[in-house]
């Protein structure tokens, strides 16, 4: 990682208009998901449920795991990642995930081969 770009990059997300901090209103919910899950991954599922949210953008296997047993329906990086390369707005899928590996995104090398394969990039 370039020195000092992480600091540049949440100055970036901190002054962006479009994004916006919410706070959540169920915390008894979001307490009984502590118990199986992260507080950020608990949160972020209340949060989906309480804004009707369309999809909920979640890593975490175990926290898509209980979402979608919510009713919610979830994608991860690897899903979005997918999505432009087959909407052609991203050329390489491949830059993209070392990318990721580099900034510390933990990805199998079995996946990691089976989502390059599926794209036509090994």
């Amino acid at each position: 990682m370039i020195e000092g770009k992480s600091s540049e990059d949440a100055k970036l997300i901190e002054n962006a208009s479009w994004i916006r901090v919410e706070r959540i209103r169920d915390e008894r919910l979001k307490k009984s998901l502590t118990i199986e899950l992260d507080e950020g991954e608990s949160e972020a599922i209340v949060l989906a449920i309480e804004k009707g949210a369309g999809i909920l953008l979640m890593d975490d296997y175990d926290g898509r795991e209980i979402a979608r047993a919510l009713g919610l329906k979830t994608t991860g990086t690897i899903g979005i990642l997918l999505r432009a390369k087959f909407e052609g707005k991203i050329e390489s899928i491949k830059d993209e995930l070392d990318k990721l590996k580099e900034t510390g995104f933990w990805l199998s090398e079995e996946l990691y081969g089976r989502i390059l394969k599926e794209v036509g990039e090994l």
